[in-house]
């Protein structure tokens, strides 16, 4: 790759737990990994992703690191541990606005993506983690959360919900944590997220 090849490719940070940085599935079967390999023009600078973390961790640890990244696309999957951790709706409503006012500050409405958070409770697993009724119910209003934000700052919104659910009858749909999506699941969400990536690569041009 030539150094101009380099400087065409849009700088691609990912902000998020462990749906984000793939815990339990190789490297190449992270759905950021699969996406920059099935979009050349996208360059995966940094995965920031870290698993636990909650949206206050996001703002405390992976925000801050944002600008000397200088990316061109972000993508943001938060809001399964706030559930977990039992984080109050309005704190998590809060934080998701900061956190992509901080982002379209940064970067643009138009260059930042948020990922809907799948469901674990229908994983082998996910019963470890709270009343599967109760975490599930709290996993679709933070997504609803997630959706009216972005909406309201016109920023693209992928659901992946429904894609999730096929972990509860097939098992190539987990890790082998029994927890987490496998790469096999990533893939189906890449399958989404692509296009809207693409559209966001179409009107890009290097600064």
């Amino acid at each position: 790759m030539t150094p101009a090849d380099s400087e065409a490719r849009a700088r691609y940070v990912a902000l998020g737990d462990s749906y984000t940085i793939g815990t339990s599935v190789p490297a190449a079967d992270r759905w950021p990994n699969q996406l920059v390999a099935r979009a050349p023009q996208l360059e995966l600078v940094a995965n920031l992703g870290v698993n636990g973390f909650t949206s206050a961790d996001v703002i405390e640890v992976e925000l801050p690191q944002v600008a000397a990244l200088r990316p061109d696309v972000v993508t943001l999957l938060i809001g399964v541990n706030d559930v977990v951790q039992g984080v109050p709706e309005a704190t998590y409503r809060r934080n998701v606005g900061l956190i992509l006012d901080e982002l379209v500050r940064q970067v643009g409405a138009d260059r930042v993506l948020v990922v809907t958070t799948p469901d674990y409770t229908v994983t082998p697993a996910g019963a470890d983690f709270g009343d599967p009724a109760i975490q599930s119910a709290g996993i679709q209003r933070n997504n609803a959360i997630n959706t009216e934000l972005a909406t309201a700052r016109r920023i693209a919104i992928v659901d992946i919900y429904d894609l999730s659910l096929l972990a509860a009858t097939d098992a190539s749909y987990v890790a082998g944590d029994g927890l987490h999506p496998s790469g096999r699941q990533y893939g189906l969400w890449v399958d989404r997220i692509l296009p809207v990536v693409s559209r966001i690569l179409a009107e890009w041009a290097p600064g």
